[in-house]
């Protein structure tokens, strides 16, 4: 996967969201020669972006669909570039670290390994722990809010503009084209719009449907503060997470409820993940987590997103739905997305992250 950074368009672009997944489109943009201003209805990257982990892969990769996987797959390969052009723009660290992952109690290890072999994924028995235990050494990891302050920055310097605490409150349009955005803070126009609002995007606007079967999932999730080195890679466990930071700290994660848009954390969750977690790494036992929050996840069925046009406007796009992969999926997505902006030929097949394919998938009960 190659950046697109021909200098192509003079086209303006509004992006409605500022999280990793707005701010990658945006970047892109801007690297295309688009003039892109970004609407935010809050913070930038407050939501998800800055809530979650971090890891750079699905879970258990060899667990979810062929276009789940495909997405993943290329993001995964051009992430140590894509991080670093990010860097030399913003003049910021990211953190990103191939620190590896162990997948302790896999239920099909021998599937599991025969997938990643298939995939170009390295993976080998951790016989040290159990047959039944993984280790994928390269699997990366990066500090989500420092990659959004990264990514901000990179935009801000390529020249994109962003309005911070700017809901769009609705649309006009005129001849199946959107022409224009009205806040509180103003009335916005442009030439194309990308809709990148995370869990919101399956909230309609009025004169904007909502895109399907997008809901927010909340995750709860603590951070523990260690000596550095205690832990250095991630460990994975029935659903239960712990990702090392090189200055000592450990996420873990993480929960999924469907409960609306409510962030707010519980004292039993709190106790439970601590538990689990400390089975998996004893010295967390006997220290208490330095902080306990919740995100709001824009969850999709299957976790594939929503990648293609509007299906009422031309000159709409939308990249949401990306559940609990948004960071991880952000380069290939972005590439995507601008692909059909430009009306230029997709690198892979952009079907099953069409409007029409998300209208057709259900939510499967614990998914």
């Amino acid at each position: 996967m190659h950046e697109l950074t021909t200098l192509k368009s003079n086209a303006s672009a509004i992006v409605l969201g500022a999280g990793v997944s707005g701010l990658s489109v945006a970047r892109a943009l801007l690297q295309r020669g688009y003039s892109v201003t970004l609407l935010e209805r809050g913070e930038a990257g407050a939501e998800s972006s800055w809530a979650g982990g971090g890891i750079l892969s699905p879970l258990l990769p060899w667990d979810y669909t062929e276009p789940l996987s495909r997405l993943a797959l290329r993001s995964m390969t051009a992430y140590s570039d894509w991080i670093a052009a990010i860097e030399a723009q913003s003049g910021m660290h990211a953190e990103y670290w191939r620190c590896g992952m162990q997948a302790r109690e896999v239920a099909e290890p021998d599937t599991a390994l025969a997938w990643c072999h298939a995939h170009g994924l390295a993976a080998q028995r951790d016989l040290t722990q159990s047959r039944d235990n993984l280790w994928l050494p390269g699997i990366a990891q990066v500090r989500n809010p420092r990659l959004v302050m990264a990514l901000r920055e990179a935009v801000t310097r390529l020249g994109g503009v962003i309005h911070t605490h700017c809901a769009v409150e609705s649309v006009s349009s005129q001849g199946g084209r959107m022409v224009a955005v009205h806040t509180l803070k103003g009335t916005y126009m442009a030439d194309q719009f990308v809709v990148a609002t995370g869990a919101w995007a399956g909230s309609a606007l009025p004169n904007l449907p909502a895109a399907p079967n997008i809901r927010p999932i909340r995750g709860q999730m603590l951070l523990f503060k260690l000596e550095p080195g205690v832990l250095d890679t991630i460990v994975y466990r029935n659903g239960l997470y712990l990702i090392p930071r090189r200055d000592g700290h450990v996420l873990v994660g993480s929960t999924l409820e469907d409960v609306g848009f409510d962030k707010s954390t519980d004292g039993a969750t709190r106790l439970r993940l601590h538990a689990e977690a400390a089975e998996l790494l004893p010295a967390l036992a006997d220290v208490q987590p330095v902080q306990h929050w919740a995100g709001l996840r824009p969850g999709s069925p299957d976790n594939i997103p929503i990648i293609d046009r509007h299906p009422d406007f031309e000159n709409v796009f939308i990249n949401a739905g990306h559940y609990r992969y948004g960071v991880t999926l952000a380069p290939a997505s972005a590439e995507l997305l601008v692909a059909l902006m430009d009306d230029t030929s997709p690198a892979f097949d952009p079907t099953p992250y069409s409007w029409q394919a998300a209208l057709e998938r259900r939510w499967i009960p614990g998914r």
